[in-house]
């Protein structure tokens, strides 16, 4: 690893959870130890978007995004150890690295670029031994990759590619075997504008995905004002987005012809998150400021009856996590395209149970950095990991700890 760094800041633990593991031979390392702060702040070399944390909970992969042509991109790595966090070090990438994901046997971690797939060794990125870009596939005109994930049993790779209106299937076994060959591509899910989340059934049988734009063949109408950073050059109105669903098995055979249902999401879905129990898929809309519930079963079964509830939150919200065993949701208000966007921003926590209710199942809200952009809970469930994007940070949020601030819109 190129450039390693000491520094290290102040990071919420909780005692209990996850195993001591080592990070050196000599210093046995206690993620779970407790830490002097509830919200600590870490900053990286780059602007983040994903976090994506290990099995342990012990290292997380932040991928830093290119936010134009004279930057660099890479992925930084962090290490948790006796209630701090340390960074390791930033290993650079090519193009723009944006989403990832870690194959559930915790060896490759996966980052979308923008221009292809990058496919990297997490042991070696951890211990700075060894070259850890494994492979890179170029997917040609099939750009914009910005979200990957991968099937419970590591087999398939699906990759949105939000400026070709598709998601790619990969044939990921087939991928590790080659070294990473283009020709493990088995084809391509036809969308609308911008897919971008890719969420698994709690039985892994579908994928919902997000389009902030319906594909076009619906004919939906034209109801959605532009969103405020491309009203110069976006048409006047747009369909709503929809959230489409994937028969996963057929994915893998016929990608194609393996959408099984479209359901209205709003004006600009971004992202999805599902409930504890698999029965609820929740969307965050950009462009309508909102927080949708769909009953997870009826998008596939009955799409017009699936749409639950809708909650308001703030500005312009991007991601959505779920914790609390299920019972709270929380949502970034990014408000990246107003005219305040380098501010600090803020959270929203949502009380699950009462999502029926609209408004008053807000419950309140958590400050963070500029442009909070995704969210993900450690696998332990007690520590909410935030990328905030313009302000080069990481939060890292003790829940149990959890202060809540005033409700705002």
């Amino acid at each position: 690893m190129n450039q390693l760094r000491a520094v290290t800041v102040t990071v919420l633990v909780l005692a209990g959870g996850s195993s001591p593991r080592s990070s050196s031979a000599q210093t046995p390392a206690h993620c779970d130890a407790p830490a002097k702060d509830a919200i600590a702040r870490v900053s990286v070399d780059g602007n983040p978007f994903s976090p994506i944390p290990s099995a342990d909970g012990c290292n997380i992969f932040v991928t830093l995004a290119r936010p134009n042509a004279s930057a660099r991109g890479g992925v930084a790595v962090l290490a948790r150890t006796n209630g701090k966090v340390s960074v390791l070090g930033t290993f650079p990438l090519r193009d723009s690295p944006t989403g990832a994901v870690l194959t559930n046997d915790g060896a490759v971690l996966i980052v979308t670029t923008g221009k292809g797939i990058a496919f990297l060794s997490a042991p070696n990125l951890v211990s700075g031994h060894g070259a850890p870009e494994l492979g890179y596939m170029e997917t040609g005109q099939l750009v914009g990759t910005i979200y990957a994930n991968v099937s419970r049993d590591d087999r398939t790779l699906y990759v949105s590619a939000e400026n070709s209106h598709a998601i790619i299937v990969v044939d990921l076994a087939k991928a590790r075997a080659t070294g990473y060959h283009v020709n493990s591509i088995i084809g391509t899910i036809p969308t609308g504008a911008a897919p971008i989340a890719l969420l698994f059934s709690i039985d892994d049988r579908f994928l919902f995905t997000s389009s902030q734009v319906a594909p076009p063949d619906l004919k939906w109408p034209e109801e959605c004002a532009p969103e405020a950073q491309n009203q110069a050059t976006a048409p006047n109105r747009h369909p709503q987005g929809a959230i489409l669903v994937v028969d996963v098995p057929h994915s893998i055979v016929d990608p194609e012809h393996s959408v099984v249902s479209a359901v209205p999401a709003g004006c600009n879905p971004v992202r999805l998150a599902l409930s504890a129990d698999g029965n609820t898929v929740y969307a965050t809309v950009r462009g309508d400021n909102v927080l949708l519930a769909f009953n997870a079963m009826a998008l596939i079964t009955d799409p017009e009856r699936a749409r639950r509830s809708r909650v308001p939150v703030g500005t312009s919200p991007v991601g959505v996590a779920v914790f609390d065993d299920g019972n709270k949701i929380v949502v970034t208000n990014s408000n990246r395209f107003g005219q305040d966007a380098n501010k600090p921003q803020y959270l929203t926590v949502i009380d699950a149970n009462k999502l029926a209710s609209g408004d008053s199942a807000v419950l309140g809200t958590v400050p963070v950095g500029a442009f909070p952009r995704e969210l993900r809970v450690t696998p332990d469930g007690k520590t909410l990991l935030v990328t905030n994007f313009l302000s080069k940070t990481v939060d890292f949020i003790d829940l149990a700890r959890l202060k809540l601030g005033p409700v705002r819109r």
